[in-house]
């Protein structure tokens, strides 16, 4: 193969990598909080932590104190408890409704968008009539009627929901990256279209994928707190966030520590998720493409 001369005028330019946009102390606070969520969440059994269901009928409704972080609620159980037990039901619908629909969604639109023909036509033209329905109109219809509920249950319906809107961005992003040179001249050097779409096109749309996945498990788990204000999550004693922000209404003049605790909590991972993938979408400098 014959060396390209490049012109000295050029070559800076051709060399030159593209500055990427910092992702600050306050991105790296927000994984500092995701990541204690986490943890919290996984070793809440080694942990020091008062027995969530345990009712103390000499401590009813008492505000935050060194014996009760967050004081406690109507029936005597630890808030500051029950919103660490809590975020395992908040994280697992979060993230494993999306990994549901990301397993679902994303090859389907990889492959809709990189074969494109009847296929193309079918699948997209089948996922804009799920995403003409209300994905949360449907989310409560079948949860209403799929008795008794369950974590599980709510994770799969959540899940499947998110897949027509999944589709749409991974195969939007596919589009995108589908034209580029290297697809083609990997095309003509005969790669098999498995090489394509593992090697080349995934690892291109990786950044809009992690960035979208983010911000649809903050919005996943607003959904459940929503199901849990309609008495369709997780069934009581369970603690979850959802579920303790519910139980506060009865009780929300006597007790508002029981509303604003688990509230706090909600709030501070979706702002957290949210910025987290934002800032990712920035530095990757990932172009919000049409349709």
């Amino acid at each position: 193969m014959s060396n390209v001369i490049i012109p000295e005028e050029q070559a800076s330019i051709v060399e030159r990598p593209e500055k990427k946009a910092p992702l600050g102390p306050l991105f790296w606070l927000c994984v500092g909080w995701i990541a204690l969520n986490f943890l919290g969440a996984i070793f809440a059994n080694v942990l020091p932590l008062q027995n969530p269901l345990y009712q103390d009928y000499s401590s009813i409704n008492v505000g935050p104190s060194l014996h009760h972080l967050f004081g406690t609620d109507d029936i005597g159980r630890d808030i500051f408890s029950r919103i660490v037990y809590g975020s395992r039901v908040s994280i697992a619908v979060g993230f494993g409704a999306m990994l549901i629909g990301f397993g679902i969604g994303t090859p389907l639109g990889m492959l809709a968008a990189y074969r494109r023909g009847r296929f193309d036509t079918i699948m997209t033209s089948f996922m804009y009539i799920l995403l003409a329905f209300p994905a949360i109109i449907a989310t409560i219809a079948v949860l209403s009627f799929w008795t008794p509920r369950s974590l599980l249950k709510i994770i799969i319906v959540i899940g499947f929901a998110s897949v027509p809107l999944v589709y749409r961005v991974i195969r939007t992003a596919t589009l995108a990256v589908s034209t580029k040179d290297y697809i083609v001249a990997a095309k003509v050097q005969g790669a098999t279209d498995r090489r394509i779409l593992l090697k080349e096109l995934l690892p291109n749309i990786a950044p809009i994928g992690v960035s979208f996945l983010l911000i649809g498990v903050a919005t996943v788990i607003a959904l459940e707190g929503t199901l849990a204000f309609l008495g369709l999550s997780v069934s009581p004693p369970t603690p979850s966030w959802g579920n303790m922000i519910n139980e506060s209404r009865t009780v929300l003049q006597v007790n508002p520590w029981l509303a604003i605790f688990p509230s706090l909590a909600l709030c501070l991972f979706l702002l957290s998720l949210n910025f987290i993938g934002d800032r990712l979408r920035n530095h990757f400098d990932v172009a919000e493409v049409k349709l």
